[in-house]
């Protein structure tokens, strides 16, 4: 049956119609296994940013890295393919396909699931990130934005 709204018990049909939880152990595996899920998508875009800013930490403002990086390269190698740019895509991609898969488990709509991804993505947040990632994403905590 698919649900419409929260719902609370341990059977529960996840992503595929193979992955089905009946008894209470199966049902705390699969939790586990979407709070490792959680934290492993952080970890991924921990890495993406640090392959993004090429190792070095960040410094001063959040557009500093991306001036740097311009001043450096010449005009002629915009467009070019490298190591670090594939590198890059490929986390990318793998980032997005898990962050949707991820979003898919929490529109199975079961409360247990839920509070399994948030609890993931939290500790993952604690664990991998750190504010130099969220000073290069553009995003600046300690900014008194009016």
């Amino acid at each position: 049956m698919m649900h419409m709204t929260f719902y609370w018990s341990r059977q529960v049909t996840l992503l595929f119609s193979s992955w089905r939880t009946e008894s209470w152990l199966s049902y705390a595996l699969t939790l586990l296994a979407c709070v490792l899920a959680s934290a492993l998508y952080q970890y991924l875009e921990h890495v993406r940013y640090q392959v993004r800013r090429g190792g070095k930490p960040a410094e001063g403002t959040a557009e500093e890295p991306l001036l740097l990086q311009q001043k450096g390269a010449g005009s002629g190698n915009r467009g070019k393919w490298s190591v670090k740019k594939i590198v890059g895509g490929v986390l990318f991609g793998l980032s997005s396909a898990l962050g949707y898969l991820l979003m898919l488990a929490i529109m199975s709509f079961n409360g247990g699931v839920f509070l399994a991804i948030v609890l993931g993505l939290t500790v993952g947040f604690l664990v991998f990130r750190n504010e130099e990632d969220d000073q290069i994403a553009g995003v600046n905590s300690t900014c008194a934005c009016a």
